[in-house]
């Protein structure tokens, strides 16, 4: 299919067949990184700009590297040296940007909606990489990816999300996407950690670990966000690693070859042991080799395919 969308703000918003786009360019180009010379020309011209408003370390490290090795020009903006310190508004900050030459503005923000409202006031491409509580979709699009390459298809695949669901934006965009590619989705936590009518997305709702991963294809662990201040809402760490950690005990009373998951960072003997996260079934590592080829497609798509976008 031809790419016709100017952004990528959210998987919510994505058609099946748009994200099975995604993918397959995506699987294309991961050979890039296995050559010799790790390029290719696609965007050659094109300038990427990073502004990240939150810390990140892979996810803006791996949005540069995806952006070189398609040959365009990186711009990495540092908030805390930058006019937004001195009261500049995000648009302002944007249309600045965008009197640059700026072609492809890749944003981080706190604010849930904040990568929509820039989307409309620029015309540059605006690619979400986390907004709030509300998505990450290049996060839940290499999940993805990293799923199908291990298990050759998304459908009929039994997916449990455990840990913080309230605040995660990964949780949002990995059930958007992996309900629409067919598969089945479990979202566990304490119950303070769970959305109201979450029920509503598709998913099945669980707070006892061990039947909420038993049978299933993959775990996707979720990082405890306790740097929140929001005390009462949290377990403490020794509770919550004992009911919810994922350890070697726990996958193995569940039985099965488990793929485990984590979008990082780890909290090691909190969410997930170090046993089970440096261990075989481990794919942690993977999805952060796979985020850099999602992120090519996820460029390539909204900068450099179809040129008649809407």
């Amino acid at each position: 299919m031809n790419w016709k969308r100017k952004d990528l703000l959210g998987l919510e918003e994505l058609s099946r067949e748009e994200i099975v786009a995604i993918l397959d360019t995506a699987a294309s180009f991961k050979e890039v990184s296995t050559r010799e010379i790790k390029k290719v020309p696609a965007l050659r011209g094109k300038t990427v700009v990073n502004l990240f408003y939150e810390p990140s370390t892979r996810t803006r490290v791996s949005f540069e590297v995806a952006a070189k090795r398609l040959s365009a020009d990186v711009i990495n903006v540092a908030i805390e040296t930058s006019s937004v310190r001195k009261g500049e508004t995000l648009i302002d900050t944007g249309r600045n940007i965008e009197a640059l030459k700026a072609d492809v503005i890749v944003m981080r923000h706190s604010s849930s909606g904040a990568a929509a409202i820039l989307a409309k006031k620029v015309n540059a491409n605006v690619v979400n990489a986390g907004d709030g509580w509300h998505e990450h979709p290049t996060q839940a699009l290499l999940d993805m990816f990293t799923l199908k390459e291990k298990t050759g298809e998304i459908k009929g695949l039994k997916v449990c999300i455990i840990g913080d669901i309230a605040h995660s934006r990964v949780a949002r965009s990995n059930i958007w996407g992996l309900t629409k590619l067919g598969a089945e989705v479990i979202v566990c936590a304490p119950r303070m950690l769970i959305p109201p009518e979450i029920e509503k997305m598709g998913v099945k709702v669980s707070s006892n670990a061990d039947k909420a991963i038993r049978g299933v294809d993959a775990v996707n662990v979720l990082r405890m966000q306790f740097e929140r201040d929001e005390k009462t809402a949290f377990p403490q760490r020794l509770e919550y690693y004992k009911n919810f950690g994922i350890t070697k005990e726990r996958l193995h009373k569940a039985g099965g070859n488990i793929i485990v998951m984590h979008p990082g960072p780890i909290n090691r003997g909190v969410e997930i042991s170090s046993e089970v996260a440096d261990g075989p079934n481990s794919v942690i590592l993977e999805q952060v080799t796979n985020g850099i080829a999602v992120r090519m497609a996820v460029l390539f798509l909204v900068a450099g395919g179809e040129k008649n976008r809407t």
